[in-house]
């Protein structure tokens, strides 16, 4: 499955390598390009749709909904990402519900750009608990049945970040190497507007599937300070006859923020264990309808 927009100067290299190495069943979910993407993507042989919403994760959702086959690769066409790769992430599909591309190659990936992934990276693998070395690759391997179960919302490239956090979470995810080249067209991301999105996105992901980490964070941050204020203002009351009351209600602020967070990372394990008890006994049912 290839998202497109405005990558006529690309799409058909795409097509062509892909059908070289015998990947034959392609299919362009093309978002209302002004240019001839669609109809080269037509020439090539590949099917080709227009997605329903925008953003690529329009796209996402379109292809889910179409997508016949036990499994559905995602690649984008810009000519990045070499189809040499894909028998890389098909070694690992059998076993997990997604497989990550990691980009190797990344001189071919501006400056700006890997600073920004590290950072992103780092971000997920402290919020979310995934050792996710490239949570933003472009080029990755989903089981469509769990495709089809997770929800999609994100429109834009934060996309690749909400269904990593639900494979991670909900899921298993793998990783293997790909090969990655410079592009063909004009680069859409935009660094800062875009990797502010992602980081954005990463830290709602957190609070929706991995809340407990999220929350014990913030108790922790909150309370410690908190806890030193406090006492450094009793001290200073005791043994200096000095009351700081700015001091006093800023540490009060923090243990109160300390002990919400505490208050909604209890109830957010006790809705997880629910919500775990519930998806056991759904996968239960059917295994017994199976049967």
């Amino acid at each position: 499955m290839i998202p497109t927009l405005n990558e006529a100067e690309a799409i058909g290299k795409v097509i062509d390598e892909l059908k070289s190495y015998d990947y034959n069943n392609i299919l362009v979910v093309d978002g209302h390009s002004m240019d001839r993407t669609a109809d080269i993507a037509r020439e090539r042989g590949a099917r080709v749709v227009l997605q329903e919403t925008n953003g690529k994760g329009g796209a996402l959702r379109t292809a889910i909904k179409l997508v016949q086959t036990p499994y559905m690769l995602v690649m984008d066409g810009d000519y990045t990402y070499n189809p040499a790769s894909i028998k890389n992430l098909l070694q690992f599909g059998e076993t997990n519900d997604e497989v990550i591309g990691v980009r190797r190659n990344r001189e071919n990936i501006p400056l700006l750009n890997r600073v920004g992934n590290w950072i992103l990276n780092k971000t997920f693998k402290l919020l979310i608990g995934s050792p996710a070395s490239d949570v933003c690759s472009g080029m990755y391997l989903l089981r469509t049945e769990f495709a089809r179960q997770i929800g999609i919302t994100a429109e834009s490239f934060d996309v690749e970040v909400e269904i990593a956090a639900q494979a991670a979470t909900q899921g298993t995810v793998a990783e293997a190497p790909v090969d990655y080249r410079k592009r063909v067209g004009r680069r859409k991301l935009r660094p800062f507007k875009d990797g502010l999105s992602i980081l954005a996105s990463i830290v709602w992901m957190a609070n929706r599937y991995n809340p407990v980490f999220l929350y014990s964070a913030i108790a922790s941050l909150s309370a410690v300070p908190g806890t030193i204020i406090i006492i450094w203002v009793i001290y200073e009351n005791l043994f200096n006859r000095v009351w700081h009351s700015g001091f006093a209600l800023f540490g009060v602020m923090l243990m109160l923020l300390a002990t919400q967070a505490i208050a909604v990372m209890v109830i957010s394990l006790l809705i997880k264990r629910v919500e775990r008890r519930i998806a056991d006994q759904l996968r239960n049912l059917r295994g017994g309808q199976t049967q």
